[in-house]
């Protein structure tokens, strides 16, 4: 079990003038270096040690999914400040919902099932559930644009003739507050306000539980810190570690992980194929991006903005807002500058994840072998993806008769696995164009892969039916259609038989080409003819 915290002690920086701080990073680190006491540890006892904790008896588990959402359907962004565009009259317009995986989650309306609910639907039972989550919100990676935008406006105000006027004002004195890679506290909160959540839903089946859980998740630092924040939110702060399994699978290159299947397939990791997306989300930048370049420039005198730079700007916004609660930088562009930068997250996606990758569909081969294992109750014995063999074969670390399942994984990843179902309403108004934002568009970052999404797979006894049992899947509230699924049909509450949802699987599992897609040798084809993630006949 692991339990801790990584801290990282780093220089405090601070500025004698404006013009000389402007974009210096600014970090600090708490608790402060030398601050641990041991000696005065027995101060202070635990609850356990203390007593007298008075009467503890608990009520039923929850079951609120089989009645009703348990929350509102809207975003959970508390404490953030909700930022305004820099034409902000339209209160009903949401900045915070156009920044694409940068987004914190917020409940789907509709996937083309619009009388379709997360609830059960009635006439059915809940068998089990299959939770598929990305991590909470976090600072940016290393080496991100942000980071290069800050360094790079450092370097200008410590040169003669950096000056800003209107809007940027504010670069005068803006420091780089960002830390890199591990959960914001936001992204803490959400987790375990996720996990809460989940109890509410779902708390029911764990009375069908005879061994304790093994909930799945990968070594990088946010990932481990999500699982366990959502832990503690599912179980309870003080007994959690007690009340399940958390497996931590090693994320690294050359490591079989069905939750990070990018670390062995090459071909995912090229500028050519495995990025794509940036070159086509790069080429639309130049289109939406071009107002705005001349309008800010003429603000700002000793550095010249590219039109990357307006983009790092952006993902600035969004990424000060889930760390500080709030940026300077979400009032700078107009909402149609935030669509642009929506859709530009969209095609970023698309190509390098989503349907129109040809290693899409064999990143997400693993999990969707393991889904279907589970749902079967039939141990894998095929490895022809990022299975692994020692952890998926054994009943202890892969179990195969949970009433409920957690893995925690990435955005990309869960963009893969979508694709690797073969969720094709997601992709129904096929490739998008890089000069124009089509409309009524069914494919949105945003609404597959915030911050904290979730995937849930419910699986359903419903006896008034033909066939008894049936699965559906729900993707951040909203109901997905299992349509391009092989023998699954037309259902308004998503269902579809289960014995034909995993005989479609095993079908769409033998169509994918791990090997070829992500060892073998070719170029990146026609975009126009990828829209299911594979390599084209």
């Amino acid at each position: 079990m692991l339990a801790g915290v990584l801290l990282l002690a780093l220089p405090f920086c601070s500025a004698k003038s404006a013009s000389s701080f402007a974009g210096s990073t600014l970090v600090a680190s708490y608790p402060p270096p030398g601050a641990t006491n041991t000696a005065i540890d027995s101060y202070f006892p635990d609850a356990s040690q203390v007593g007298y904790a008075g009467p503890t008896p608990t009520g039923a588990e929850p079951e609120a999914i089989a009645t009703a959402i348990p929350f509102s359907k809207v975003e959970s962004a508390f404490p953030l400040s909700r930022p305004n565009s820099a034409n902000g009259a339209d209160i009903t317009f949401n900045v915070m919902r156009r920044w694409g995986n940068l987004s914190p989650m917020y409940s789907v309306e509709s996937f083309g099932l619009p009388d379709a609910s997360p609830v059960i639907p009635e006439g059915c039972g809940l068998n089990a559930v299959h939770l598929l989550m990305r991590h909470g919100a976090r600072y940016p990676t290393s080496d991100s644009g942000p980071s290069k935008f800050a360094a790079a406006i450092h370097s200008a105000a410590s040169k003669n003739g950096f000056n800003v006027t209107g809007d940027l004002k504010f670069l005068a004195t803006w420091t780089y507050k960002l830390g890199a890679e591990i959960l914001t506290p936001f992204g803490r909160e959400a987790l375990f306000s996720n996990g809460v959540a989940f109890r509410y839903r779902y708390g029911e089946l764990l009375n069908a539980f005879t061994e304790l859980p093994v909930f799945r998740t990968t070594s990088e630092d946010r990932m481990v810190d999500s699982a366990l924040n959502f832990a503690a939110g599912f179980f309870e702060v003080r007994t959690y570690q007690t009340d399940y399994h958390q497996e931590i699978i090693i994320e690294a290159d050359n490591f079989n992980n069905t939750l990070a299947p990018y670390n062995v397939c090459p071909n995912s990791n090229t500028e050519d194929i495995g990025y794509f997306g940036s070159t086509q989300a790069s080429n639309w930048a130049n289109v939406y991006l071009q107002d705005a370049r001349m309008r800010l420039q003429s603000m700002i005198q000793g550095f010249n903005f590219t039109v990357s730079d307006l983009v790092d700007m952006q993902q600035m916004c969004a990424y000060e807002t889930v760390a500080l609660g709030y940026s300077k930088f979400c009032d700078l562009f107009t909402e149609e500058e935030w669509e642009g930068f929506e859709y530009y997250v969209d095609l970023d996606f698309w190509y390098s994840d989503g349907p129109g990758n040809p290693t899409a569909a064999a990143q997400g081969l693993g999990y969707v072998q393991e889904l279907v294992a589970r749902l079967t109750q039939t141990p894998i014995t095929m490895w022809n993806s990022s299975t692994n063999s020692t952890l998926d074969s054994s009943n202890i670390t892969f179990p195969l008769d949970q009433p409920i399942y957690v893995d925690a994984t990435h955005d990309s990843v869960i963009a893969s696995i979508i694709t690797a179902l073969n969720f094709t309403s997601l992709a129904a108004t096929g490739p998008l164009p890089t000069d124009h934002i089509p409309p009524n568009r069914s494919y949105i970052a945003s609404q597959i892969a915030p911050f904290a999404s979730q995937l849930v797979a419910q699986v359903l006894s419903c006896p008034a039916l033909e066939e008894p049992t049936h699965i559906r899947f729900i993707l951040n509230d909203g109901v997905v259609p299992l349509t391009g699924i092989h023998g699954c049909t037309e259902d308004s509450n998503g269902l579809c038989a289960l014995p034909s949802f995993i005989s479609g699987m095993h079908e769409r599992i033998g169509q994918i080409n791990f090997a070829y897609d992500c060892f073998a040798n070719y170029t990146m084809p026609n975009p126009d003819n990828i829209v299911d993630g594979r390599y084209p006949s």
